[in-house]
């Protein structure tokens, strides 16, 4: 029977090196589902898997699109089926791994996402409508037509929520009922990594002290000189987005780092809570627990 392991968790609790040692281990293959890591160029701040990573294992949905390209969830789900077929034709296990739920769950459940093309004017005027009123307007729209959906939205990405409104009043639908699921045929095991806050926290700062003596200012400027701009919407992950207001003369370089970690101490938490609220199909591991990977290999060997 086909099967997929997925490797989830908040960042930097190890998804990306747990899933290459399991994958060295049992001969599979990678399937990225961390939504910056698709952009090229966007190396250091993303914490994409490096090239010798790439090398000891193939790594599906990596470097898929430049920059100032537009990427969404139905495009996601194309490729990462695409990635999942050629795995189980060649009879290779595929290892989902991200901190992106909501590409997790989509390709996991099988969610068969509108295809409404972006409406340019129509978006232009949400836009606006943020900028002059902030998302709650929208948070409302969409908690009246779908208080599911609206309450398991990232409420702090404007992009995400505009976008749900955006398929909302071009279908007349709300969200969940445009979402049918056909999950992929296969046994599915999900290992989620953990850690206490304060820890996770600590690895979180060591993490971007890190990317800050690899270059992650630089890989900014060099991003910006090729004529990607600070207002992409690929530009505005952290990282990316502190580092262009220092460019901008509108933070100080300390100032910007110490954002940069409070950002993703945020993000971390949503994950968390985002994952959380899955226990029941995820076993967890503590990262501070002797040896994740002999944990999780007993957990993928369980099941093969």
């Amino acid at each position: 029977m086909n099967r997929i392991i997925a490797v989830v968790g908040p960042t930097a609790t190890g998804k990306t090196e747990l899933a290459i040692a399991i994958a060295e281990r049992i001969g599979a293959e990678i399937v990225n589902a961390d939504s910056r890591q698709l952009y090229r160029g966007m190396d250091i701040g993303t914490a994409k898997p490096t090239e010798e990573q790439r090398e000891r294992v193939r790594h599906w949905l990596v470097d898929v699109v430049d920059p100032d390209e537009t990427f969404s969830l139905g495009r996601y789900l194309d490729l990462a089926r695409e990635a999942l077929d050629d795995c189980w034709a060649r009879r290779v296990t595929p290892v989902v791994a991200g901190g992106t739920g909501q590409y997790v769950w989509a390709l996991l459940e099988g969610w068969n996402v509108p295809r409404v093309p972006p409406d340019a004017e129509l978006r232009e005027s949400l836009e606006r409508q943020v900028a002059d009123e902030g998302l709650q307007p929208l948070l409302d729209e969409l908690g009246s037509a779908d208080p599911d959906y609206a309450a398991r939205i990232d409420a702090q990405n404007p992009r995400r929520v505009t976008r749900a409104v955006e398929v909302l009043r071009r279908t007349g639908q709300s969200p969940s009922s445009c979402r049918t699921r056909t999950p992929p045929d296969a046994m599915v095991r999900v290992i989620g990594l953990k850690c206490p806050r304060d820890f996770l926290y600590e690895r979180i700062d060591h993490r971007v002290d890190s990317m800050v003596e690899a270059g992650l200012f630089n890989e900014v400027s060099a991003l910006i000189d090729r004529g990607y701009g600070c207002d992409l919407p690929s530009m505005s992950g952290i990282g990316y987005r502190q580092v262009c207001q220092h460019l901008a003369g509108k933070l100080q370089r300390g100032e910007a780092v110490e954002r940069i970690k409070t950002a993703t101490h945020r993000l971390a938490r949503m994950q968390h809570a985002w994952f959380r609220a899955d226990d029941e199909r995820i076993h967890w591991i503590d990262i501070r627990d002797g040896e994740p990977l002999l944990e999780a290999l007993r957990l993928v060997e369980s099941e093969s």
